[in-house]
C-alpha cells in the first residue's frame, strides 16, 4: 500500500519545562512510561525500538530520523524503509508548560488502523498528561496486557466491565477496585472516562496510571487493562501482574465459530 498525504495530526498540553518534557517523548525511558516500552539510540540516525508484546514480531524496529533536542525528534523505519514516520515538536511557553505535537505520516488511503490509531493517540498522549503532571522525572515499567476479540467494541467492553464488576460507569473522583485474581488487583481515582474507557490515577498495587479499554482495531476489538506502574515496587508488581491480566482476558475471549 503507497503512503499518500493522510496524516494524524494532534497536540496537547503539559506541565513541565522543555527538557523534563523533551525526556518525557525523545528517550526510551520516558516514552516507555507513558506508551510502550522503548529502547532509543540518543542521535540521529540512532536505532529505535518499540515493543507491543513479548512476540518477536511486536518488536517494531525503526530510526531516528532526527535528532533536535530539546524540541523536535522524528522516528521512522529507516533508511530507505517506507511506512509511518512520526515527529514529536515541543513548544515551550513561559507558564511552566509545553505544547506536544504529533505529524503521524504515511498512511496509505485504505488502511484498515487509520481510524483506531487516531483514537490511540488520543489514549496515549493523555497518559503523557498525566506522566508529566503527577510522575516527572520519574520512569514507569508498564504492564499492557491486551486480547483481540471478534466483537464489537461495545460488545468487547460488556464482557470487560461486566467480569470486573463494573455495573455502570463510574464518576469522576470516583474511587474503582478491580481485580483479576487474589493477587493481581488494581485500585485507584477516576480521573476520566469516555465510551469504553476508564482512566485511573493508581495508587494499588502501586503509585502509576492505568486504562481499561475496548477499541475499535480495524476489523477487531481490542480489550485491553494497561497499567504504567512507578518505582521498585511498580516494576515487580507489573511483571508479576502481566500475565495473569492476559490470562484473565484470555479466559472471557468470547467463542469463535
Amino acid at each position: 500500500m503507497a503512503s499518500t498525504g493522510r496524516v494524524i495530526d494532534l497536540s496537547v498540553e503539559v506541565i513541565g519545562d522543555v527538557d523534563a518534557v523533551w525526556r518525557a517523548v525523545a528517550t526510551g525511558p520516558g516514552i516507555s512510561s507513558w506508551y510502550v516500552p522503548h529502547t532509543i539510540e540518543e542521535r540521529t540516525g540512532g536505532a529505535a525500538t518499540a515493543s507491543f508484546g513479548p512476540e518477536p514480531e511486536m518488536q517494531i524496529a525503526g530510526r531516528v530520523a532526527a535528532w533536535e533536542p530539546p524540541h523536535r525528534v522524528l522516528f521512522d523505519g529507516g533508511e530507505g524503509v517506507g511506512g509511518l514516520t512520526f515527529a514529536w515538536t515541543i513548544d515551550p511557553h513561559d507558564d511552566g508548560t509545553c505544547t506536544v505535537s504529533l505529524h503521524n505520516a504515511g498512511f496509505s488511503d485504505d488502511d484498515p488502523q487509520y481510524e483506531a490509531m487516531i483514537d490511540g493517540w488520543k489514549l496515549f498522549m493523555a497518559n503523557l498528561q498525566l506522566h508529566l503532571e503527577h510522575f516527572a522525572g520519574q520512569t514507569a515499567t508498564s504492564a499492557l496486557p491486551m486480547a483481540m476479540w471478534p466483537v464489537t467494541p461495545d460488545e468487547g467492553w460488556a464482557i470487560l466491565a461486566g467480569g470486573l464488576g463494573i455495573d455502570e460507569m463510574p464518576e469522576v473522583g470516583d474511587r474503582l477496585e478491580v481485580a483479576a485474581d487474589d493477587v493481581a488487583k488494581l485500585a485507584g481515582t477516576v480521573i476520566d472516562t469516555a465510551a469504553r474507557r476508564i482512566t485511573l490515577l493508581v495508587d494499588e498495587p502501586a503509585p502509576g496510571t492505568a486504562f481499561l479499554t475496548s477499541e475499535d482495531g480495524g476489523g477487531f476489538t481490542m480489550v485491553s487493562a494497561w497499567l504504567y506502574l512507578y518505582g521498585p515496587d511498580g516494576a515487580a508488581a507489573a511483571e508479576r501482574d502481566d500475565p495473569r491480566w492476559r490470562q484473565w482476558l484470555a479466559d472471557r475471549a468470547p467463542a469463535t465459530e
